[in-house]
């Protein structure tokens, strides 16, 4: 039987155990019929459960953080290191104390990710892989200050035996506090998600729900470790993190994008498998405990919505993953603005050479964004967040119920991002949106300068050494507004105005110098 046809049993059996309560004092005979259905209603559950798990936990692994020279041991690394290569156990010798091949071994820093391709491809939190393993912009994490290992069991073979691999990182993001590593392994059992679009929507509070994961690194033999419950609730918010006077709200799930459970999610349990009974997945738990340093009895999930789905598909191709910027100041709704009647958000300002610059003023009241009602600061970022670039964003304003549509530029994600396979450079130079560098927005330039942003420009974000590019003395941080006399808005303009150039190509700069113009020679 099927877990949804299980959980159908367990209801009707319930329904006719409480029907056999009321009319228990009548005949005893009905009292032994309401204790068999009890049992069956039981069982059902169980079974449903057993096989909910059974079907999740090939797709889930356990992972560990292991700082190079971990046991006492320091491998030296050249060039030639290799993150696909043996764990370091097998190149000191089998049996190496503190190596992650040891049956003994137990890691301080760890964590649980879930397969999303049959050929190694695993999604975990962000913070799982932990700044302090990364490697500078666009480098893999485990060639530097650690090794990442992923315990996956063969459930293929008969029975299944546990593996060890070491990981690198093929992409990082830490606006979704997601990550994506790959490990050296074929015909694995990729997780299935949920066909879930607005989780807030869907789910229900009192849905039966399943986690797995590696709580206190005990699932080092790649068997994940299961908890169930309910939801508890949705659209559930972290808290600002900092310290007083400089609190921050560096991911979209501290504006209100989390699953509330009680199924237990000790640490370790981050980047676990979050399922409903049809063994989908519909989160990527998330240990309070990883965030905030102590155990806590609430716990975590991502949703897996149209947003999630984007972000990891991203992130599989080692790409940089894009969100949506307007560039307003919004601000909540003072209680004395509520009690008039308000709703919505204010806002509090608009910052020049940004989308919104133009369209919307101070004290604009939003009330709604693509037609979803808004209720704070924290909706208004989280409803545009999860927008791609370039998207027109519609926003319904409170007088006259009038409406603003705002083409959406590219927000400027904090945080160390690793990108394998970045965007194609061009002679060298490779662009992206001003507002994606912040310092551009929030220190305004000179007046040249201030003026390209406000008209519409690009900004050199990379130029490769002994390129075109470089011999031309581009820098970075440059802005570009024009290819020879097209003027260039967007990256995507820019790309489009290159594209078959064979000879000198002439860009022009918004500058505080004199020479505004550039010769970018043919490779």
């Amino acid at each position: 039987m099927s877990p949804l046809g299980s959980l159908r049993l367990v209801v009707s059996s319930l329904v006719l155990s409480i029907l056999g309560l009321l009319g228990a004092g009548l005949w005893g005979a009905r009292a032994h019929a309401q204790e068999i259905n009890a049992t069956q209603a039981a069982l059902a559950m169980q079974q449903a459960l057993v096989q909910v798990i059974a079907k999740g936990e090939k797709s889930v692994v356990a992972i560990a953080r292991v700082k190079a020279g971990a046991g006492g041991e320091d491998l030296a690394r050249g060039p030639e290191f290799n993150p696909f290569g043996p764990p370091r156990a097998a190149l000191l010798g089998p049996g190496t104390p503190g190596e992650p091949t040891n049956p003994d071994f137990v890691p301080t820093r760890f964590g649980t990710g879930v397969i999303v391709d049959k050929n190694g491809l695993i999604l975990t939190n962000y913070h799982v892989i932990d700044e302090d393993f990364l490697a500078s912009e666009n480098e893999v994490a485990s060639q530097t200050s650690g090794d990442i290992y992923v315990w996956a069991m063969s459930w293929k073979t008969d029975p299944p035996k546990p593996g060890v691999y070491r990981a690198r990182v093929k992409a990082a993001d830490p606006r979704s506090d997601l990550a994506i590593l790959q490990i050296r392994a074929e015909d694995l059992e990729p997780i299935k998600f949920a066909a879930m679009k607005d989780a807030e929507r869907e789910l229900k509070k009192g849905q039966i729900v399943v986690s797995l994961g590696n709580p206190y690194a005990i699932a080092r033999d790649g068997s994940p470790s299961a908890a169930w419950g309910l939801v508890a609730n949705v659209a559930r918010k972290l808290g600002p993190q900092g310290e007083a006077g400089q609190m921050t709200k560096p991911t979209l799930q501290h504006c209100g994008l989390l699953i509330q459970t009680d199924a237990k999610l000790n640490l370790g349990t981050s980047g676990g498998a979050l399922l409903n009974l049809k063994g989908e997945m519909i989160g990527l738990t998330t240990s309070a405990a990883a965030m905030s340093g102590y155990e806590q009895a609430a716990g975590y999930a991502l949703p897996v919505d149209d947003t999630f789905r984007r972000v990891v598909e991203t992130l599989m191709q080692g790409r940089e993953v894009e969100y949506g910027f307007l560039g307003v100041t919004p601000r909540n709704l003072s209680i004395e603005e509520r009690q008039q009647g308000l709703n919505g958000m204010v806002i509090a300002g608009v910052k020049e050479g940004t989308p919104a610059f133009g369209k919307l003023t101070s004290q604009d009241v939003v009330v709604a964004v693509n037609g979803k009602p808004i209720f704070d600061a924290d909706g208004l970022v989280l409803n545009v967040g999860k927008l791609p670039v370039g998207e027109v964003v519609r926003l319904t304003l409170m007088g006259g119920k009038r409406e603003v549509e705002v083409p959406l530029s590219k927000y400027p994600v904090r945080g160390r991002k690793i990108v394998t396979n970045p965007a194609p450079s061009w002679r060298g130079l490779r662009v992206d949106y001003p507002t994606a560098v912040e310092s551009l927005i929030q220190n305004p330039p000179n007046r040249n300068q201030w003026r390209a942003l406000l008209e519409g420009c690009v900004v050199v974000v990379d130029v490769s050494p002994d390129s075109p590019a470089a011999d031309a003395r581009m820098q970075k941080w440059m802005l570009v507004t024009h290819v020879d006399n097209v003027r260039v808005q967007t990256p995507a303009q820019f790309r489009d105005a290159v594209a078959n150039k064979k000879g000198t190509v002439q860009l022009r700069l918004g500058s505080d110098g004199e020479e505004l113009i550039k010769a970018i020679e043919a490779q």
